[in-house]
Formats: structure tokens, C-alpha cells, sequence
């Protein structure tokens, strides 16, 4: 099953379980300079807001450092490890906070929930792959896993209404998936050891998701341009060599489910809402080539709102846009979710422009793309 099938069902019809590029580590100067690309990543992890009332700390870390081994050829190492919060007890997470410990590798993670059957699977993966953890393009590798809480250059905690938090079962496990790349890493990357703080409370509160609404990603080679990845096939080809078949039919389902898309800098998917949600806050994410993000709600409509609007979209800052109050959707709304992508960004960027140029699809790596919008929902 593929995972847009596989994830699809909580909010919107299509919920795409997706995964982050590579932060930017230097900026463009002078007339090259790109407003979207500023450079100023987070450097440490910041100060954690004051426990409230009946939540406490518990510090995760991985069991021992890993070192990033791309494979296939690539720059992208996307390695997922099974963490262990030792839960007798059910238990509510109402605030994560990821901790990277090298950053000149780590450039995003996700943690998935898992539940003790889920978690047997983990561990039978884990133990079937040499090393510290198994590789997991797009996902944690787990059929259902449940993603709780992400990081990526700019997101910090972020603290909504203490009635809500994601649910933790007594047994569950934690899957962290980490891209590492190297894209501009000289000689041996070295090795990182991240880990995460989770604020946690025995009390029992109305369950958080996380819902994600992607867009497809069609971006031709400028005029200027020329080379055999410039061919929109060669180049979802070269996607499938790097990270295999579930990537490479990516973009073709979107297209199916979106279409019909025209190749240009601007795509946009309506997502249909299967049900009545509650949606508390709202993240962007695209790569070094990204310009623009929105998420709307029943565009075009008499009851048209913005739920998220990043107009001039800086990779550094990928931070949750909690909103005022939340927003209520139902069965029969739509979310369109509408990226800008800048193919001219590739020959200003230091982490593109000795790349050869391409057509640019969704992929998991930092010279592909990708268009989604992250939504924090409730119930009610």
C-alpha cells in the first residue's frame, strides 16, 4: 500500500505522512541574496516555558551516537530509532521539544507514536538492520504509526490550551526519524547523538493529531538551464534511485488526486474534509526552493478563510503558527494548501548551485521539493 493510501482517513482524504530537507547553512549575499533564505537557523535549544499544573519533564536520547551513511549515492540519510519513555501508565504529551546535537547533520525530525504491537514490529526491523536503527524514507517504516510531534529549523515548543495533548498508552514506544544530510559537509560527517524533551501529565485530555495536507511540486529548469535532469522523467527516475519506489510514484499520485497540474512554480491541491475536526495550529514546510505557502478553507466560498500564510517563506523559520481560537471544520469543507517554488533560488544557494539542474518533483532530499501544510487537530 502506498503512502498516501496508507495515511489517508483522519481529516482530509489525502494525509500524506512526509518528512523535511536540509536547513540552509549559508546565505546568499549581495544582489544574490534570496528574502526567503536568510540563514539564521536556531544554534541550540532554547529555554523550555515553565511546567503547569500536573506536567513534568522526561529527557530522551538515543542509545548511542550514529554516524550518517547515505545510500544509493546520495546526500540524504533518513534514519528512524526506536525510543523507549518507559510508560507504566497512560499518559498525555502536551509539549515536545527536539534537542540536536550536531547540527551541522541534523535537519529535521519527526517522532511517531508507536503501540506495543507497532512496536514489535520496530524492533524486529531494527534488529533486521546492521547498525543503530533502520533507513525510513517518508515514514517511520511502521504501517499506522502516528506522528506527535516534529522539529525542523525554527520550530520550538509550542504550548496549546492544557486540555489537550497527544494520548500515550502504558507500552508505547517513540520512533525518531532523523534526516541527516551532507550536502556541504567536508571529510567525515561525525556522528550525533540527538534526543528529545517531552512534557508529559497523567491527566487524561481530549486527544491531539497531527494532520498533514500536501501539494504536488512541478518545477521545470529555468530557460537558462540545461542538462539530462531537466527531463521531467529522468529526474523522477533519479527520485526512485535514491529513495526508492514509494518516492518515485509520489509525484504521480498527487497529480492523480490534485489534477490536472501544469508544470510551473505554483501548484495547489483541495482536499476534501472527511470529518468534524478542530484545527489548533498550523506549520509550512517546503524546501531551499520554496517562496510562498498557504492553507485555505473552502476557497472561493462565502465562508473562505486563511488558516496559514507564509508570503515570503524562509527555511530557517518553520515555525507552528498557533491560531487565536481554534477552527472548526466538517464533513464536505475543503483545504487547499498552494506553494510558490523558485527555480532561479538553485544557482544562488551554496547547497544547490554545484548540483547539476533539474526538474524539480516531490522528493525526500534537499534538491527535490516538497509542498505541505502541518495541522495540529483536535476532535472538537
Amino acid at each position: 500500500m502506498n503512502r498516501l493510501a496508507r495515511t489517508a482517513a483522519l481529516l482530509a482524504a489525502v494525509v500524506l505522512l512526509a518528512s523535511c530537507g536540509a536547513r540552509s547553512t549559508a546565505a546568499p549575499t549581495g544582489d544574490t541574496a534570496s528574502p526567503g533564505h536568510p540563514g539564521h537557523a536556531a544554534t541550540s535549544t532554547p529555554a523550555a516555558s515553565p511546567l503547569r499544573s500536573g506536567e513534568r519533564f522526561v529527557n530522551l536520547t538515543m542509545a548511542e551516537p550514529y554516524t550518517p551513511g547515505p545510500p544509493n549515492g546520495g546526500t540524504d540519510d533518513y534514519r528512524c530509532f526506536l525510543i523507549d519513555p518507559k510508560l507504566t501508565s497512560r499518559v498525555s504529551l502536551t509539549g515536545a521539544q527536539f534537542q540536536p546535537q550536531n547540527l551541522d547533520l541534523v535537519h529535521h525530525a519527526i517522532f511517531f507514536r508507536l503501540d506495543p504491537e507497532q512496536a514489535e514490529q520496530a524492533r524486529k526491523l531494527d534488529d533486521s538492520t546492521p547498525g543503530q536503527g533502520w533507513t525510513c524514507f517518508g515514514d517511520a517504516g511502521v504501517d499506522d504509526a502516528s506522528w506527535v510531534a516534529h522539529w525542523a529549523p525554527g520550530t520550538n515548543e509550542k504550548l496549546l490550551d492544557p486540555k489537550y495533548g497527544y494520548d500515550l498508552p502504558p507500552g508505547s514506544r517513540l520512533v525518531m526519524q532523523v534526516h541527516y544530510n551532507l550536502l556541504g559537509v567536508e571529510g567525515k560527517p561525525g556522528a550525533d547523538r540527538s534526543g528529545i524533551r517531552l512534557r508529559l501529565t497523567d491527566q487524561a485530555l481530549e486527544p491531539l493529531e497531527t494532520a498533514l495536507f500536501p501539494a504536488p511540486v512541478e518545477l521545470p529548469c529555468t530557460p537558462q538551464e540545461s542538462g539530462p535532469l531537466c527531463d521531467r522523467a529522468a529526474a523522477v527516475k533519479d527520485v526512485g534511485n535514491r529513495f526508492g519506489d514509494e518516492s518515485k510514484e509520489q509525484s504521480a499520485q498527487l497529480a492523480k488526486f490534485c489534477g490536472p497540474v501544469k508544470p510551473g512554480p505554483t501548484q495547489h491541491c483541495d482536499l476534501p474534509v472527511e470529518g468534524v475536526a478542530a484545527v489548533h495550529a498550523l506549520a509550512g514546510h517546503m524546501h531551499l526552493l520554496g517562496r510562498a505557502i498557504t492553507v485555505e478553507l473552502n476557497p472561493g466560498t462565502p465562508k473562505a478563510r486563511t488558516l496559514l500564510e507564509v508570503p515570503n517563506y524562509n527555511f530557517d523559520d518553520q515555525s507552528l503558527r498557533v491560531l487565536p481560537a481554534p477552527v472548526q471544520v466538517k464533513k464536505g469543507d475543503v483545504v487547499r494548501v498552494t506553494c510558490t517554488h523558485d527555480a532561479t533560488l538553485r544557482a544562488k544557494l551554496p547547497q544547490l548551485r554545484e548540483l547539476p539542474p533539474r526538474y524539480v518533483v516531490w522528493g525526500e532530499g534537499t534538491s527535490d521539493e516538497m509542498c505541505l501544510g502541518i495541522a495540529i487537530i483536535s476532535a472538537t
